[in-house]
């Protein structure tokens, strides 16, 4: 056993809380959490650029409309935390 299942085990007991339960529910609050960050990620991009969505931020780089540099990056990181919120989503139905 790992020193982290012995530390659940032990506070499950302590709460008479069982391991399944406890641990369920602490990868649930781990990923909801991971999940607000990105998106207050994802609104500090999108404040940025005056843009309420990744799909405006493009267009606006492509109509010139904002300078591509730092904004394509930008817009890299926005889609990839969006894929990553939709990929914890799913991990959090599946806990459910």
């Amino acid at each position: 056993m790992s020193i982290a299942e012995d530390l659940i085990k032990k506070i499950a007991n302590d709460l008479g809380i069982d391991f399944e339960e406890i641990t369920k529910e602490s990868l649930k609050a781990f990923l909801q959490e991971k999940r607000r960050k990105m998106k207050i990620d994802i609104l500090g991009i999108l404040d940025r650029y005056k843009v309420s969505s990744s799909r405006e931020l493009e267009e606006k780089i492509f109509k010139g409309e904002i300078s591509e540099h730092p904004a394509w990056e930008d817009l890299i990181l926005l889609e990839n935390l969006e894929e990553t919120i939709k990929i914890i989503e799913e991990d959090i139905r599946s806990i459910s």
